[in-house]
């Protein structure tokens, strides 16, 4: 097990302009995407984060030829949308929940059959609200008991072949949460489907997979919190895909905050993707008062870019709550350490869906919080942090397995009076394997222990 011992920035600051790991959802959705069309695909800017690469192993465990062609760049041979193969093994999903859904969506469709595993966090997390709509469009998925949510299943999730002449139908679903995987693994499920497929969530959730999807030419039809996908008429093809994956607005969080927790510092994150679905963290930042311009450069792939400048300015507490939760779901934790700096108290509501992450995020970061001397509050949905001036506590953190608890921890670690010890920290490379040696490079002194 591999733990950091981070020590207080003092008077020190971070400064530098960086690059940061390519989106993973958009990575997991290029792959996915590049197998199932007709042709080669080329994807640049590839990250080969844990999770990513989970998804990449899958697919080639199906017969999809997936060749590195470069330091960042894959080539993809597709199969077309009804030429995967039967695996041999089970698909291990590692910790990639994104992995195990979304797969879950296609296989759902396919006439052989199936068993999607993971790693322990993941054999806990809830699948039934996946499984749940695709059974009703005539997927035959069984999973195991969820050990602390009754009549809801988790992994390993065992799927059974379509017979002969069998299709998955229509299907109208109303999600009662706001959810990417959800939707994707629907939208998926749809395009092998005899029918139209009708979602709608309660508020936007990334728009990842209707952005390629109509990019690919598959008939698609968005309206605010409603996606229909009819395919009457298409031919089923999808062409090749030519993508260069956008920065990560999530990773890209972790470094920005960090620029508003130690004074003095400015940090330049560059060629970060700012589609509007993910920028809830920029939100909360302004609202509080931050250090923030964002430099737009256009558009890669048909996702907007841009460098984003941020530095250290008093912080002042506020309420994040409703769509804004959303669109910042991944970055919540990070929000939460933002709150630990500013002035009054901070409150975090409509945000249950934490509960079911890697860890169960809202009780996890009120340890952490509290582990830091800072004084929070627990509730259902979200949480109450005091703001706390002067220096943190210093703290020994269990990140739970869980890289946006490892990381959150890992920054206020930088504002301890001593050295802060953050343990099992392997999961960061899930979604930024170079984490560290980005702080390092900023200023921050962190040993791997």
């Amino acid at each position: 097990m591999t733990d950091l011992a981070i020590h207080p920035i003092g008077e020190r600051v971070l400064s530098g302009s960086v690059p940061v790991p390519s989106d993973k959802s958009i990575g997991h959705r290029a792959l996915l995407f590049a197998a199932l069309c007709n042709g080669k695909s080329r994807v640049s800017g590839f990250s080969f984060s844990a999770d990513n690469v989970s998804t990449a192993d899958a697919l080639r465990t199906m017969g999809v030829r997936i060749e590195t062609t470069g330091k960042s760049e894959l080539t993809i041979h597709g199969a077309g949308l009804f030429g995967l193969r039967a695996p041999d093994r089970s698909l291990d999903c590692g910790n990639s929940g994104t992995t195990m859904r979304l797969l879950t969506g296609i296989l759902g469709a396919q006439s052989f059959a199936t068993k999607l595993v993971g790693d322990a966090s993941l054999t806990k997390r809830p699948m039934m609200r996946v499984v749940g709509p695709l059974r009703a469009r005539g997927a035959r998925i069984e999973g195991a008991p969820h050990p602390s949510r009754a009549g809801d299943i988790t992994a390993p999730l065992e799927i059974a072949g379509l017979g002969e002449g069998e299709y998955l139908g229509p299907l109208e679903y109303e999600s009662p949460v706001a959810s990417a995987q959800i939707k994707s693994a629907i939208l998926l499920s749809g395009l092998f489907a005899h029918g139209v497929t009708h979602f709608k969530e309660p508020n936007l959730s990334r728009d990842h997979t209707e952005r390629m999807l109509a990019a690919l030419g598959v008939p698609l039809r968005t309206m605010g919190t409603i996606v229909e996908l009819d395919p009457a008429g298409w031919s089923g093809q999808m062409p090749a895909l030519d993508i260069e994956i956008v920065g990560d607005a999530s990773a890209a969080a972790f470094l920005l905050a960090a620029a508003q927790l130690v004074p003095g510092s400015r940090v330049v994150t560059r060629a970060v993707g700012t589609n509007p679905t993910r920028t809830g963290l920029l939100e909360i930042l302004r609202d509080m008062g931050a250090g923030l311009s964002v430099e737009p450069l256009g558009e890669r792939a048909g996702e907007p870019i841009a460098d984003i400048h941020a530095w250290s300015q008093p912080l002042r507490a506020t309420t994040v709550g409703g769509e804004t939760v959303a669109r910042a779901i991944d970055e919540i934790p990070i929000a939460c350490a933002l709150a630990a700096r500013a002035s009054g108290t901070t409150s975090i509501r409509d945000a249950e869906e934490l509960r079911v992450k890697e860890s169960d995020r809202i009780a996890t970061m009120v340890a952490v919080l509290r582990a830091f001397g800072v004084r929070c509050e627990e509730l259902p949905d979200g949480l109450q942090i005091e703001g706390k001036q002067g220096p943190l506590e210093p703290a020994d953190i269990d990140s739970h397995g869980d890289h946006r608890i490892a990381m959150t921890a890992t920054i206020l670690g930088l504002l301890g009076r001593g050295p802060t010890r953050v343990r099992d920290v392997e999961c960061i490379t899930t979604s930024f394997p170079r984490f560290v040696g980005t702080l390092r490079g900023l200023g921050a002194t962190i040993d791997v222990c």
